[in-house]
């Protein structure tokens, strides 16, 4: 019979600390952020599921999930509120709620919050092929991602590397007007 997990409790909100099943609600979980990048809801918490990664990430205009990239196992979106853009193996695909996205395996992608307020993506990935794999993927340079401003300068397969520019989120309470 599966476990419970235990959730601590943090500054910052419960985050799941051991395996097991589990209930949370998001405005209660733990979140990350910092000025000027996406808030992210980390649903793990401190113990990262073997089989696949899950988060709900809120998108201001003009920003991103993260940067251009592709990821030996396969990503799904789906916009639960506003309008972002997708950039796919250099198209641009405007998105808008309830729109899902697929990206096989070592799809480029990334997504941009749109419209004029804030959009509400929940990410799902994968973990076969890149969990303690140097393959795990990597950032591509991108003319079209780089008009958005999530390009790298130069290709590279480390995430340190690719966001050595980037202010690094910390984790944080929820904030009202995040979700809908």
């Amino acid at each position: 019979m599966a476990e419970e997990a235990k959730l601590d409790k943090t500054d910052a909100g419960l985050a799941a600390a051991t395996d097991g099943w589990f209930v949370v609600n998001a405005r209660e979980n733990r979140w990350y952020h910092a000025e000027g990048r996406a808030a992210l809801c980390d649903l793990e918490g401190d113990t990262p599921f073997p089989q696949l990664g899950i988060n709900i990430s809120v998108l201001e205009p003009g920003q991103s999930l993260g940067l251009y990239h592709w990821e030996a196992d396969q990503e799904d979106f789906l916009v639960l509120s506003g309008e972002a853009l997708l950039i796919v193996e250099e198209q641009e695909r405007p998105l808008r709620q309830w729109d899902f996205v697929h990206c096989p395996p070592r799809t480029n992608h990334i997504i941009v919050g749109a419209g004029s307020g804030p959009c509400v993506v929940l990410a799902v990935g994968a973990r076969v092929d890149s969990v303690d794999n140097d393959d795990w993927g990597g950032y591509p340079v991108s003319e079209t991602a780089a008009r958005h401003g999530v390009s790298v300068e130069r290709e590279t397969s480390k995430p340190d590397e690719a966001y050595a520019g980037w202010t690094r989120r910390a984790p944080t309470r929820y904030r009202d007007g995040w979700l809908p």
